[in-house]
């Protein structure tokens, strides 16, 4: 008799999901889903992707031996339990990058990223001229099955393998970077003109008279930003002055807007990319380079249409009023860093106040706000006491009074410079009076609660043929402070100014670090005799104050780096948004960026509402404000691509040259702890990593609290922040990793 069938609908098995993670060296991966993590075999993967959603089901099977191994040295867990991919639920590829081999009658793709392991096969036919050896995008048609092999079709040649470029290249193409314009964003900035008499009618003013100046690294094309500096017993405008004010900073800024209008070609093209991409050996820029090098650049000379932001100080260098308009200026010369900071080094600009308006060490005795609130010109006063006896305004006007002697004692100015001498003495004496408003801008950001980490960058040096000859290594100084401190005030300014007015704006904003995430660093933080139950409190609740008295009290000592490391790995990363919840690293209210729309569309934007604003328009732009909140998204997620390119490109050529190194021992700071090993970073910022198989013959097991791995035999721990003397023993290009043993 037949069995009675049941007519009830079963109900569909759930597979656990997760993201599948391949190991680099490739053979296995892993998946964290909400039923907990699963290893996955390369036979069971089921021609899923490194980074596709997958769908897995659990088995029997147990890692291999082999497996276990890989895994412990990848810093996972070999006792995982084992599954396999039941479905892939979204792919994260469907373009790859590989090496493409002839093999008739097919063209085969080997991925150059070792977490897919799986070949492309595409038909020679198709494109008959691809050299055997050439580096390709493929994008594919097909997806691999137990059953099936991977199929797809060549879009593009890259570079053969063997060329120097070609790994800058595998990265724009990596991360699918925009090279080339359209052509109707060629076309009208091909057409774009200054037109001066259109712009005064316009109600642009003419600020050419003054003397103003850029500030760039010596191998920057684009200048968007220029700086100027008068005191009111000089000023042919003083009459227009705040009464209370004694000098101007002036914030010049290239005037992109009037070029690229809202959904123009131009917009459209710089839209999608969001931001200019800075390369080792190239720039991708944002907006064509007939705006960008020529027309938007503020180079030496020439008039140049530009928003400016005057910032009216008083004698202890407060703000007391500002003025924001359009104008026509010209840049009297352009200054590299190293030229800014030889003057500001030379014996010229002693005798201004000096150290008097350097911010205190003691982040105790910096509790003095300098910076007023936001408001019209000369309507809105915090009264404060003086940052040193002798006041800014009047240091200043001291030495520059009787036609602005300053500067005529410095030896070589103009050859310093690069300019003649009567206007290299006005320049040295400016230079002179920004590096003090820079210095008294820092120092109000820290009584306010900013925090300042340090941080170096790297830039790798290349010959005529693009091969790495050295490693330029990049800090902090007075001339990158002045510039610094005086775009962080005009963005302040112009932010509160749009808010102040309820009109829209796209802000730049940073959160609070997780207190979860500072609560963690307790534990660390209480071995050291410093650290008391005061600042655990205060750091608990993520008190800014309690962070630079941890980072005042640490710096110099041993665990220095450790603190400034963790610390600093515990902010959230800053973005954009059309709505202002002020920005916790600066210690601001409000904040947006303004001062660069030559390579940042949320640049471009924030200047586009200012003029609006200030043209008092009853329309508000429609259809671009309602685009805000997607265009700030889309931005943030452009910037940490263009980020993240960036530093491959660096990290790529400083493999390469440090190829020639394999052998040598270089003093190292441990960057990273894991399971499976210590990263160290060199002096030139190059990065590898010390296998924990070469710390020792004992057991070494890792402690996350204490960011260590902890011999259990000895007891010696190499731990986060550590220095130590490593050998480079391996340079790999192709991956570009560095690996590194004990000296």
């Amino acid at each position: 008799m037949a069995r009675n069938r049941s007519h009830t609908r079963r109900k569909p098995r759930a597979y656990p999901r997760g993201v599948l993670n391949v190991v680099r060296s490739g053979g296995f991966g892993f998946v964290q889903t909400a039923e907990g993590e699963f290893y996955v075999s390369e036979s069971a993967m089921n021609g899923a992707f490194d980074g596709d959603l997958v769908e897995v089901a659990p088995t029997s099977a147990k890692p291999v031996k082999h497996g276990k191994a890989r895994a412990r040295n990848e810093g996972s867990s070999a006792d995982k339990p084992a599954a396999r991919v039941v479905s892939v639920i979204e792919r994260a590829h469907d373009v790859v990058i590989g090496r493409y081999e002839v093999v008739d009658p097919f063209g085969i793709v080997v991925p150059e990223d070792s977490r897919i392991p799986y070949d492309i096969f595409t038909m020679r036919s198709e494109h008959p001229d691809v050299p055997d050896g050439a580096m390709v995008r493929v994008r594919i048609v097909q997806f691999p099955t137990r059953k099936t092999a991977c199929v797809g079709v060549v879009e593009e040649v890259i570079g053969m393998a063997d060329e120097a470029d070609v790994a800058v290249d595998l990265i724009v193409a990596r991360h699918k970077l925009e090279t080339e314009f359209s052509e109707g964003s060629l076309a009208e900035a091909a057409k774009a003109c200054l037109d001066e008499e259109g712009a005064l009618r316009a109600g642009y003013r003419d600020i050419c008279e003054r003397i103003a100046f850029t500030i760039d690294p010596v191998d920057a094309k684009d200048f968007d930003d220029a700086v100027s500096f008068e005191l009111a017993a000089d000023a042919a405008d003083a009459d227009r002055w705040p009464s209370c004010a004694t000098c101007r900073l002036g914030v010049h800024i290239a005037d992109v807007s009037h070029y690229v209008p809202w959904d123009s070609s131009i917009d459209l093209d710089a839209r999608r990319r969001a931001t200019s991409v800075y390369l080792v050996d190239r720039v991708i820029p944002m907006i064509p380079p007939a705006l960008s090098d020529d027309l938007c650049s503020l180079r030496p000379n020439e008039v140049r249409r530009c928003m400016t932001a005057d910032i009216f100080l008083d004698d202890e260098a407060r703000m007391v009023g500002y003025d924001l308009y359009p104008a026509l200026m010209k840049s009297k010369a352009r200054l590299t860093y190293e030229q800014a900071q030889e003057v500001l080094d030379s014996a010229c600009v002693d005798g201004l106040g000096g150290e008097a308006f350097s911010r205190s060490d003691s982040p105790e005795l910096a509790q003095t706000p300098h910076l007023v609130a936001f408001g019209s010109c000369g309507t809105r006063f915090v009264k404060a006491s003086p940052p040193s006896p002798d006041s800014f305004g009047n240091a200043i006007s001291r030495e520059c009074s009787g036609g602005n002697s300053l500067g005529e004692h410095l030896p070589g100015a103009a050859d310093l410079l690069g300019v003649e001498g009567p206007l290299a003495r006005e320049i040295a004496w400016r230079l002179a009076a920004l590096s003090r408003v820079a210095k008294l801008r820092a120092r109000a950001r820290f009584a306010a609660g900013g925090l300042d980490f340090s941080t170096t960058e790297a830039k790798v040096r290349l010959d005529g043929e693009g091969r790495p000859v050295g490693v330029d290594i990049r800090r902090k100084t007075d001339a990158t402070e002045l510039i610094e401190e005086a775009m962080i005030f005009a963005n302040e300014v112009v932010a509160s100014h749009l808010e102040s007015r309820k009109f829209p704006c796209m802000y730049r904003v940073h959160e609070q670090p997780a207190l979860d995430a500072l609560g963690g660093l307790i534990p660390v933080f209480q071995e050291f005799p410093w650290f008391n139950e005061e600042l655990s409190a205060r750091l608990a609740v993520g008190d800014a104050r309690a962070m630079q008295v941890i980072l005042a009290k640490s710096s110099g000592r041993p665990e220095g780096e450790l603190v400034s490391s963790l610390l600093l790995r515990s902010m959230k990363r800053a973005v954009y948004s059309h709505e202002n919840d002020g920005h916790y690293g600066l210690a601001s209210d409000a904040y947006t960026h303004f001062t660069s729309p030559i390579r940042r569309y949320p640049d471009l934007v924030v200047h586009r509402m200012l003029k609006a604003q200030l043209a008092k328009r009853p329309e508000r732009f429609g259809s671009e404000v309602a685009a805000l909140p997607w265009m700030a998204e889309h931005s943030s997620d452009m910037e940490r691509i263009a980020d993240t390119a960036a530093r491959e490109s660096q990290e790529v050529k400083l493999v390469e040259y440090m190829q020639q190194f394999v052998g040598t021992t270089f003093s190292a700071i441990i960057s990273g702890v894991a399971t499976y090993g210590i990263y160290v970073r060199l002096d030139n910022t190059a990065e590898g990593l010390v296998r924990v198989r070469g710390l020792g013959s004992e057991y070494f097991a890792f402690d996350p609290v204490r960011h260590a791995l902890v011999g259990t035999e000895t007891g010696k721990a190499y731990r986060l922040g550590q220095r130590v003397a490593v050998t480079l023993i391996i340079a790999d290009e192709e991956d570009a990793k560095l690996e590194f043993r004990l000296a």
